[in-house]
């Protein structure tokens, strides 16, 4: 409150002393106004936290939910799978604005002693591998009482904070000496020979080769991009001395290449799909292709282990896949690309291709007339409602792979069996109904597109009712090249012919480790230690799914030679220096020089 003229002191100490008076009743007004202000701030902020918090619960249960319902009704459509991605990518951003919002809102409680910050509630963390390196911290405990001053102290317990934290690449120079020594005698020279390198000379261990090589066609990192990250580690490698050993590498793992694509080739039933892939040329990047088959027996409980092999061509011409075919007379599951195998090719074969159609494909076409979502984003469509006959179409096919979801892994004479009885009525009925739409729709119909693809090749679609060993889709060969859509934004082009021809070779031995459940660069690293020395008869002892089966052994075997290996293989003769003589302890196999 003012004071009025006429109440102000006559003197000048009264005046000071009321001046003062005045200034604290307003600081005080000042400070209950800020108080009060860092009182709504904060609640404000803890309500966003809970806002955000919230919106992130809603996502995850939503996911969830549509996770959950996938599982037990198993793949329905392709909207569905968009859909699970979309809301994947909406709970991550979620996420991340709730722990903005907790942070500010637990900054601004700082502020004020009367509002409790929010605090959200996070999901249990699975705990860390056991086998985990482990460092510990002790910090120096207290020597007094915090409370009294005394030095009397017994330990009482701990708290420890478990953090995980990234150790960088070490590198290691590894000195494979061979001896020299003179005959007294006859005064000759004698040195052990030199061990065979996976690369000639040798200067890049198997288990770095093996990351190079992974890295560029399993993660799909290019070389230039490799040789920053080494240069940022302090090594210098140039992305010409790194091509050069990938380029090694490739031919170094060619009969392993060889033996996998002979066992694809001797499937009774192949998955056949391709790609592009731009190649560089002299002037300008032409549009190659990767091919891909694979043979994965599983789906009708085969024995055989899963593997994939590629091939590199320079367009599409028909000529490339009758090349790769040339031998192979089992069926063959691909989409309706005439190329394969056409008429007058398959006339001078003593065991012609049996064609089996990819249903997926044909699923496809109707679907994307039936989407509701997409149409509504397409402008050309001009507002044009979906196909009621695409629409029940789908729902036709999701049917029949309701079927095929029951009878996975069954045998042969049994997946049959569930055919003719489940899936034949359905697929017959489907087939009079197309022919009765297709008699009644008009030539400008887009609906007649997918109907004719259907019905000119009916019995390469209705193959499946007659072999168990048939799959409804080409699923296993759209998977195997899925990566390589993914790595195309990476590494832009191949280089050059020679180029996709390499990496169909990697390719194709990563792509039959992932399918083997193998690790691809444990995998390559062991063979690259081993393959110089291995004899012929013996490499296919490196195919991946045998690889994996003797690990084991090789595991189980080592438990009793490690007392042998202690006392008789090594030789310590300084603290950096070990002299090993002819096994390795792990693989029993002849050391390799970087072992």
């Amino acid at each position: 409150m003012i004071s009025k003229p006429v109440d102000l002191p006559a003197d000048l100490a009264g005046a000071y002393l009321a001046l003062l008076s005045e200034r604290e009743m307003l600081q005080g007004e000042r400070d209950s106004v800020v108080a009060q202000r860092d009182i709504a701030v904060a609640q404000a902020a803890n309500a966003q936290a809970m806002l955000s918090d919230s919106e992130a619960l809603i996502a995850s249960l939503e996911l969830a939910i549509e996770k959950l319902k996938r599982e037990l009704r198993g793949r329905r459509s392709e909207r569905t799978a968009r859909l699970i991605d979309q809301m994947e990518l909406q709970l991550e951003e979620l996420v991340m604005a709730a722990t903005e919002d907790e942070a500010a809102a637990q900054a601004a409680a700082a502020r004020t002693s009367s509002v409790r910050s929010f605090t959200r509630k996070r999901p249990v963390r699975k705990p860390w591998p056991e086998d985990i390196e482990r460092e510990r911290v002790v910090i120096d405990p207290p020597v007094t009482c915090t409370c009294c001053g005394g030095s009397r102290l017994s330990k009482l317990g701990e708290d420890v904070t478990e953090t995980l934290e990234e150790v960088p690449r070490r590198f290691k120079v590894i000195e494979t000496v061979r001896e020299k020594f003179t005959c007294r005698d006859c005064e000759a020279i004698s040195q052990r020979p030199a061990p065979f390198h996976a690369t000639p000379r040798g200067f890049i261990g198997p288990h770095l080769l093996a990351t190079i090589l992974f890295d560029k066609f399993g993660m799909h990192s290019p070389l230039n991009r490799q040789s920053t990250r080494f240069k940022c580690e302090g090594i210098e490698l140039s992305t010409s001395t790194l091509a050069d050993q990938v380029g090694y590498g490739t031919v170094a793992l060619l009969p392993i290449f060889e033996l996998i694509e002979g066992h694809v080739f001797a499937a009774e039933r192949l998955f056949g799909d391709d790609t592009t892939i731009p190649i560089q040329a002299k002037d300008k990047c032409t549009t190659g292709r990767i091919w891909t088959y694979v043979r994965d027996d599983r789906s009708y409980g085969g024995a055989a282990a899963p593997a994939a092999i590629y091939y590199a061509s320079s367009d599409r011409r028909g000529e490339h896949p009758q090349k790769h075919l040339a031998g192979y007379g089992g069926i063959l599951q691909s989409d309706c690309y005439n190329g394969f195998e056409p008429l007058s090719v398959a006339e001078k074969k003593a065991v012609p291709i049996t064609f089996a159609f990819c249903h997926a494909h044909a699923r496809r076409k109707f679907f994307e007339l039936a989407d509701i979502q997409k149409s509504a984003r397409n402008h050309k469509r001009k507002g044009k409602p979906i196909s009621p006959i695409a629409l029940e179409a789908v729902q036709r096919y999701d049917a029949l792979f309701e079927i095929e979801r029951e009878i996975n892994g069954l045998n042969v004479a049994e997946r049959l069996a569930a055919r003719q009885e489940k899936s034949k009525p359905l697929f017959d009925d489907m087939h009079e109904w197309l022919k009765r739409e297709r008699a009644r729709l008009s030539k400008s119909s887009e609906v007649i597109e997918p109907i004719d693809y259907m019905l000119k090749r009916w019995d390469g679609f209705a193959r499946f009712l007659e072999d168990g060993r048939i799959c409804l889709t080409n699923n296993a060969a759209e998977r195997a090249l899925r990566g390589i859509a993914l790595g195309r934004r990476n590494w832009t082009f191949a280089g050059s012919q020679r180029g996709a021809d390499r990496a169909a070779i990697m390719l194709s031995v990563i792509t039959t480790c992932r399918l083997n459940d193998v690790d691809p660069k444990a995998w390559l690293a062991d063979v690259f230690a081993r393959i110089a020395d291995l004899p012929v008869s013996r490499l296919h002892e490196l195919l991946p799914w045998q690889w994996k089966a003797q690990q084991g052994t090789a595991i189980a075997y080592c438990g009793g030679r490690v007392n042998s290996f202690r006392n008789n293989a090594c030789e310590r003769t300084s603290p950096s220096s070990v002299r090993i003589n002819d096994f390795d302890l792990l693989t029993g196999s002849p050391i390799m020089p970087f072992l």
